[in-house]
Formats: structure tokens, sequence, C-alpha cells
């Protein structure tokens, strides 16, 4: 239960509200390992630095990363704060997939996807990964994205080191019901 803490708290500080932690991000999204252990530790949660490491390692979602040198970490993506994460353009596969409930399709149908709060639209490579995002609030929705054809429209897609595509927006016309 404390890893989930763990790991929630992270999210939140590194992606949203570093102030909340009293940790500072630079602009690639990395906060100092020490800052974020002290962090930790105000928030009465485990501080050890096995903690931390374990939490990243063991993450479902492989939501953090802790930098070659051990001495910062940052999430993947997902941010509404401003980040340069540095990932390159990089063109997709034909489809990718994304996971949602039913109550959200006729938005979604209607205005495409959006970033909402985030900096990009999360893309899964794959069926299986997009179903089990979905899951996280219900039956899944199934959504296949043309994400060739989008691009060839000039959308620019990035794949983080998690494999998460992201792209700004993606337009009802490329969007159709793969369940």
């Amino acid at each position: 239960m404390d890893d989930k803490k763990i790991s929630k708290s992270l999210s939140y500080w590194l992606r949203h509200r570093p102030d909340a932690g009293g940790i500072a991000i630079d602009p690639a999204g990395w906060a100092e390992v020490d800052a974020v252990i002290e962090a930790l530790a105000r928030a009465e949660l485990p501080h050890a630095a096995e903690d931390l490491q374990r939490v990243v390692a063991e993450s479902d979602k492989n939501r953090f990363e802790i930098s070659p040198d051990g001495q910062l970490i940052r999430a993947r993506q997902g941010h509404s704060i401003p980040i340069d994460l540095g990932w390159p353009v990089t063109a997709p596969p034909e489809f990718l997939f994304h996971g949602t409930v039913e109550k959200y399709l006729p938005a979604i149908m209607a205005e495409g996807l959006r970033p909402m709060a985030r900096h990009h639209v999360h893309l899964s490579p794959d069926e299986r990964t997009a179903s089990i995002v979905g899951a996280r609030r219900g039956k899944p929705v199934l959504l296949r994205i043309s994400a060739a054809a989008l691009a060839a429209a000039g959308a620019e897609f990035r794949v983080s080191s998690n494999g998460v595509w992201l792209v700004d927006h993606v337009p009802p016309a490329f969007i159709e019901r793969a369940d």
C-alpha cells in the first residue's frame, strides 16, 4: 500500500505540482533524487533510496525514470506543467490505440481526442495496453487511431521511453471504435 502512496505522490509532484512536494524540477522535468526522498520523508512516507528505486522499477505503467547516474528522477509523460521531455518526432505505425469508457465516447467522436489538462494525448501501441488503460475507469472501449494517416496530414508524434505515443490532438476523422 505504501508503494501506491509513493507512486501517487511522485505522479502529483513530478507531473503537476512540484511545489506541493517542496521540490524543484528543471525544464526537462528532472528533479534531484535527494530532494524527492526528503519530500517523501516530509509526507511521512517510506523514503529510503531503495523504496524510491523499487517504486520506479516496479511501476506497472513504467511512469518514472531515474537518470543513468542515479541523481535525478522524472515522470516520462502526463505533465500538466510546462515541460520539454525531449522526445524526438517519430513516424508512428499505421494504427495506435486509445482506451476510454462509454461515457466519454460522444465527446470524443464529436471533438476528437484532446490532451485535456495534459500536454499530449496518450496513445498505446497495442490493443491490450489500451484496454488496460481504459479499464481504470470502468468497462473499456477501445479506439483505433489511424496514426500514419494523421501524421501524413501533418500531426507530429513522439514516443516516450516507456512506449507511450504522444500527439497534440486526434481529430474525429482519424478515430474508429475497435471493440
